[in-house]
């Protein structure tokens, strides 16, 4: 009776779940690497909203008070940081997001199998959509290029590990060369992109060119400056 009245318990179901962070580093003067935050989010409003961000304090010495200080004038931007990085957990409060490790900025790699084990069958490198992308639609595909036959609309997002094709119009965000590649290109037969970002290097609307609007472009990496040129 006393086993029959025990409640079986049940295993508690994790899931495995990864996201595309922005990993923001801050630069001293502090003050000033927050007015460049300001001008981004006054270019593009609402860009880092609901999105996940990690801090790395590895460029600057900031006590516990300046750690407190920092997060909450991010969290007055409406940037809720998810993690940090690059400091000694003692400078950290039980109230401060957690001290994460192990991040990386490009694909892990599978180990090779076993002689026992089924080699798997590869990855694709390239993600085909024959749909355009919609207003709101966000698509991730850290492991290779991005080919959409139709157009991205406007607060629609494209996230690629390599480089995206668009034969259609480009009215959203697309960026490229996530996990590191900055031979990566942005492609499209039409640009009036919202942002456009290649391995963390971006321009918005504002920068790019007026006498590109409208036209065939691509975007490419020249060091550390993002460029956008005709398409011929």
């Amino acid at each position: 009776m006393e086993a029959a009245a025990k409640v079986q318990r049940q295993m508690v179901r994790l899931r495995g779940r990864s996201y595309v962070a922005f990993v923001f580093t801050p630069t001293v003067p502090v003050q000033d690497w927050l007015h460049e935050i300001d001008a981004t989010i006054a270019r593009s409003p609402g860009f880092f909203a609901g999105r996940p961000v990690v801090i790395d304090l590895s460029s600057v010495d900031l006590s516990q008070a300046g750690i407190g200080h920092l997060l909450t004038s991010l969290q007055d931007r409406n940037i809720r940081v998810l993690g940090i990085e690059g400091v000694e957990e003692g400078r950290l409060t039980p109230i401060m997001p957690p001290l994460l490790s192990g991040g990386r900025s490009c694909v892990v790699e599978p180990s090779a199998p076993k002689k026992a084990e089924v080699k798997a069958e590869p990855k694709p490198t390239s993600l085909l959509l024959e749909n355009p992308v919609r207003s709101g639609q966000t698509v991730i595909f850290p492991e290779g290029d991005v080919t959409i036959l139709g157009s991205v609309g406007s607060g629609a997002e494209v996230v690629a590990g390599g480089s995206i094709h668009v034969y259609g119009a480009l009215r959203g965000r697309a960026m490229a060369g996530v996990n590191g590649h900055t031979s990566a290109r942005i492609y499209c037969q039409k640009i009036e992109a919202e942002l456009l970002a290649i391995d963390g290097f971006y321009q918005t609307a504002d920068d790019i060119d007026e006498a590109l609007r409208g036209k065939p472009a691509q975007a490419w990496l020249q060091g550390n400056t993002m460029r956008i040129t005709a398409l011929n």
